[in-house]
């Protein structure tokens, strides 16, 4: 069975029954053209051409097994000095100690200062942000927190933290993403919402009717900025940045800190703290290898091969573009799997009833294009399967950092023709 208890021997024997050849004998780097690239993204796609990908890159056969550091927070959460109230929703939620990311950024936030957050996905960077500012805008009801984020299922995802963090402490929130009735949205502004959480793209619509002022924001979140610069967001976000006021606090969180974001860091933010916790490209608990295949008709074979096993039990599988996600699923349901679909051309409620389906187990397998590569939380999700090569080791690392999240194991597999 694959995890983190299996051995190295156990693992190459049941890579021998995939039918898969050593990496050595000709198969060095292969160069993915940018036709490959996907066209899921509600913007246009990432400018350049794709990346050339050394496929040893996607091969870690064995969890390190050299001695960890174990790492020892400098504070519990009641060390922050979080209201009575807030205070109450942690301890209801078991939160004792931080995590690295929420470790080293609160205290700089709640001083007030602006911060640059680098870490790997799936280390609390959500809390991280959202505890001060829920401090912030309880002690003072006239601040307001713009929060942004790539995609509708990151920032539906925030939201959620967001209710149970400040649960009855009178502070409300609005979702503007995308793929919903825009009318419910224009609603939930006119109520006066603290918070207001969105996508780029939905913010600047709302922006262009006049339905929100950005500069009556005196605090502004971008989450996974990276990616949204990625997605052809730049414009959205220097527009909102420099219309904000001159007294504001600006927090940046990042995977990676590309020349993009360096520039936005000069221009918009004052002094900032950085924090850094990146402990590596990929979590070590993620065993990953790639599974070799000579055409279409025997990648799918292989790919139900693997299905059948027993140890595959949550499976999220990216491929390259939306039609190619519809057609998969509907090729896996009909050959008896539980299997569903998530791309950009489907509805929000169509997407949020396949994430929920996939989250409460009502299905074992959810078919995606990058639009779930980041954004989607949920713990138990045993594998990760490249259908296609990814364009970029950057989206490739957000790919599976799904699986292994926090201290759990994972397993990653990537076809390659």
């Amino acid at each position: 069975m694959y995890g983190r208890s299996q051995t190295k021997s156990n693992f190459g024997a049941r890579r021998n029954s995939f039918g898969n050849r050593p990496l050595s004998g000709g198969y060095g780097p292969k160069r993915y053209s940018s036709s490959q690239q996907s066209n899921n993204r509600s913007r246009p796609a990432r400018r350049g051409r794709s990346e050339n990908i050394d496929i040893s890159k996607f091969i870690q056969r064995s969890v390190p097994t050299a001695q960890t550091v174990k790492f020892i927070a400098k504070h519990v959460f009641r060390d922050f000095g979080f209201c009575t109230e807030l205070q109450r929703n942690l301890d209801s939620r078991n939160y004792l100690a931080p995590t690295p990311v929420q470790d080293e950024a609160i205290t700089p936030i709640m001083l007030g200062r602006d911060l640059i957050g680098l870490a790997n996905t799936g280390t609390g960077k959500t809390a991280a942000f959202l505890l001060p500012m829920i401090e912030k805008v309880f002690k003072n009801r006239h601040q307001k927190v713009l929060i942004i984020a790539p995609t509708r299922e990151l920032a539906i995802q925030i939201d959620n933290e967001f209710r149970q963090f400040a649960n009855g402490m009178g502070i409300f929130s609005v979702v503007c993403v995308g793929g919903t009735p825009m009318g419910r949205q224009i609603q939930n502004l006119r109520r006066g919402s603290s918070f207001v959480i969105g996508t780029p793209g939905r913010l600047k619509d709302l922006s262009d009717r006049g339905l929100i002022r950005f500069e009556t924001f005196q605090n502004i979140v971008l989450d996974e900025v990276d990616r949204m610069l990625d997605m052809g967001f730049v414009e959205e976000i220097t527009l909102i940045l420099s219309v904000l006021p001159k007294q504001r606090q600006a927090l940046f969180f990042s995977a990676t800190l590309p020349f993009k974001i360096k520039n936005l860091v000069t221009q918009y933010l004052n002094n900032p703290v950085s924090v850094a916790v990146k402990t590596g490209d990929t979590a070590d608990g993620i065993l990953q290898d790639i599974i070799r295949v000579r055409d279409r008709s025997e990648k799918f074979s292989k790919l139900q091969d693997l299905l059948n096993q027993p140890e595959l039990k949550k499976v999220l599988i990216f491929t390259e573009t939306k039609r190619d996600v519809e057609k998969l699923a509907e090729d896996l349901s009909s050959h008896g799997h539980r299997a569903e679909s998530i791309h950009g051309n489907k509805r929000q409620s169509q997407r949020e009833r396949s994430l929920t389906a996939f989250r409460n187990d009502h299905c074992n397998i959810l078919v995606a294009t990058d639009v779930a590569a980041r954004g989607l939380d949920i713990g138990d999700i045993s594998h990760v399967i490249n259908y296609t090569v990814p364009n970029t080791y950057d989206d490739y690392c957000h790919r599976i950092g799904r699986t292994g999240r926090g201290d759990k194991s994972g397993m990653a597999l990537t076809f390659v023709e």
